[in-house]
């Protein structure tokens, strides 16, 4: 699953900077100084937010910004994005699929025993997706050892799991992290430009200034943006994480309950 994840995000990616990259064309064609590039960039902006009687397209809109911003930065925070989702959406369905009615699944496993033993359990564990089935069932298997060895046993491939739950997040941390340090460098090396295009011009124009400002500032807002994104579904899987381990602790107690019943009768 998360490979073909990985392999929408290089596609999305790749027709995405094709896009650009064709949408950059007709601007690189002829030869313009740097206080004529900077003035064209002011009047568009200047058009796009003040408006000029016609209503801009969103997607219209957005692919403006981004050549503004720099394809080269624009493009990385982008990859971030789309990358940080894919890893994001592969855990949400992991976690999604991970979740088990853990009070059907003890009820089950209860009238299990009382019909036909361990085995019976075993049988109903084995026939349930989730982890926490997965658990009891490597519980069951050691039953003949001991409660003692079933609850360290509970345990154990309780920590395996909530490991396996965990992977991943490493990586969305890594994006949020990187895409507005990307940004910041894009801001960076765009005040660097425009004070070249000041020093190219020879003089502190109002149009220069305010045109190298505003493509350094792109980046920097791109880069939060996706920061702000990847945020909020990093915490929506945290929370994720933490209720599966509270159901899964809570369920092992009383699987371990369950089984000092069936022992002692």
């Amino acid at each position: 699953m998360k490979k073909f994840f990985m392999l929408v995000a290089v596609i999305g990616f790749t027709a995405l900077s094709a896009q650009f990259a064709a949408a950059q064309e007709p601007a690189a064609a002829g030869d313009t100084t740097a206080t004529e590039a900077a003035a064209t960039q002011v009047t568009d902006a200047s058009q796009l937010l003040a408006g000029s009687g016609e209503e801009v397209p969103f997607h219209q809109a957005l692919k403006t910004k981004f050549i503004e911003g720099g394809p080269g930065f624009m493009a990385l925070i982008i990859l971030c994005l789309i990358l940080g989702l894919a890893v994001c959406i592969e855990r949400i369905l992991y976690l999604s699929l991970s979740k088990t009615n853990t009070k059907r699944l003890l009820a089950a496993i209860e009238a299990a025993l009382k019909e036909g033993g361990i085995e019976k359990a075993k049988e109903v564990c084995r026939n349930t997706r989730g982890p926490v089935a997965s658990i009891f069932y490597q519980g069951l298997l050691r039953y003949d050892q001991g409660i003692e060895v079933v609850e360290k046993t509970v345990v154990s491939y309780g920590s395996v799991n909530m490991s396996l739950m965990e992977n991943g997040l490493s990586w969305i941390a890594l994006f949020i992290a990187i895409a507005p340090s990307l940004g910041f460098l894009g801001t960076v090396v765009g005040m660097i430009q425009a004070f070249d295009a000041i020093q190219a011009a020879g003089d502190i124009s109002p149009n220069i200034v305010a045109g190298g400002m505003k493509v350094a500032l792109i980046t920097t807002v791109g880069g939060l943006i996706v920061a702000m994104i990847l945020q909020v579904f990093y915490n929506y899987i945290l929370s994720k994480i933490d209720d599966l381990t509270i159901d899964m602790e809570d369920s092992s107690i009383s699987l371990v309950d369950i089984l000092v019943k069936y022992k002692n009768k």
